[in-house]
């Protein structure tokens, strides 16, 4: 059998390897060999550990340890050290055998695609960075404007027309007054125009926790049923909020599939979500069992674009930073509480909304 598929093994562009329970690297195909740059014997003379990154040591270890309980491993990624010094990572599908001791690993080198994905990012971070200097020089402009043209009025107003006889002269100050008195409605009209662009951006309607759960349920129900995720909900308190409600889908959806991501290895994720009210303010508390954050090192960063906390997991960076958008440009706000090996808790306050 093994010579059936050795032509296989050595010809397959994509890393494949055979590692022991031990920690060693048993057979590796010649595609390992020329991406890390190290021999075949270099290779299987040292633990696999001393081979990834070093940041990324403690996670893999994790995981590795799933699959000694047999429990095979997908779409994990993580980095490895070349021989030349440079990180590559790699996407990892694995096969424990127990009766022989043995991983079957196939791993694909994607660090093209996380080139790309920190460029996309970065040029996002950019964008983000050039529309926030761009709103504020148009408040700035606006506002700033508004004083001279005033004044401009003021100063007509001081002037005696009666004491001015040449017609000519009566009409041009009219229309002198009306002109500034048009700049200055259309500058008003434009700062609350770019008011209510900040704290309105979609319609807001009548939208139901539970219909929100349900549908993003189906989305991603797929990893739902692959992690084991336990849900604890109660919307009693409150069924539903004014709110924008593709906002609330993107909330519900990378809260959740973040809790799925960022599981603890063998712990099945458990997410509550709670509805009510505080002192008469629509709130959605959201917490899991999660891998965590350190929230003395990172708890100023969370919401910010293209933050990765765990990265080693197929992480953008993207997803709490829309969570937090969603949320604020409504008038509301969000706060984390988050104990690292113990989970994460959101607390969103919506904006309370005359009916």
């Amino acid at each position: 059998m093994m010579h059936q598929i050795t032509p296989f093994f050595d010809l397959s562009m994509d890393c494949l390897c055979i590692a022991g329970y031990d920690g060693y690297f048993k057979k590796i195909n010649p595609a390992i060999v020329r991406l890390l740059g190290y021999s075949e014997e270099e290779l299987r003379s040292k633990l696999i550990s001393e081979f990834i990154y070093e940041e990324d040591r403690e996670l893999t270890a994790l995981y590795r340890q799933n699959l000694k309980d047999n429990k095979p491993l997908i779409n994990f990624e993580n980095r490895y050290v070349c021989k030349s010094g440079e990180l590559v990572w790699l996407h990892w599908t694995s096969i424990p055998l127990e009766n022989e001791q043995l991983i079957y690993a196939i791993a694909k080198d994607v660090t093209y695609k996380k080139q790309l994905e920190n460029e996309r990012l970065s040029h996002m971070s950019h964008l983000s960075k050039a529309n926030e200097e761009l709103k504020q020089l148009n408040y700035k402009t606006s506002h700033d404007l508004r004083s001279p043209v005033n004044n401009l009025i003021s100063m007509v107003d001081l002037i005696d027309l009666s004491k001015i006889e040449d017609e000519d002269t009566l009409e041009v100050l009219r229309f002198i007054r009306l002109s500034a008195e048009g700049l200055n409605d259309t500058l008003n009209a434009y700062v609350d125009a770019l008011k209510q662009s900040d704290t309105q951006n979609g319609p807001l309607e009548k939208v139901y926790f539970n219909e929100i759960f349900d549908k993003t349920q189906k989305n991603i129900s797929s990893s739902i049923q692959k992690m084991n995720v336990e849900f604890q909900l109660n919307f009693s308190g409150l069924e539903c909020v004014q709110h924008n409600a593709s906002y609330m889908e993107s909330i519900f959806l990378n809260l959740m599939t973040n809790s799925i991501k960022y599981a603890r290895p063998n712990v099945p994720p458990v997410i509550s979500i709670t509805t009510g009210q505080q002192n008469g303010v629509p709130t959605m508390t959201y917490s899991d069992n999660g891998l965590g954050f350190n929230m003395d090192k990172v708890g100023h960063l969370i919401f910010n674009l293209n933050q990765k906390f765990h990265g080693n997991e197929d992480s953008k960076g993207v997803g709490l930073y829309l969570v937090h958008n969603h949320v604020t440009n409504l008038g509301g706000s969000i706060s984390v509480d988050s104990t690292v090996n113990e989970g994460s808790t959101f607390t969103i306050n919506f904006k309370t909304v005359s009916q």
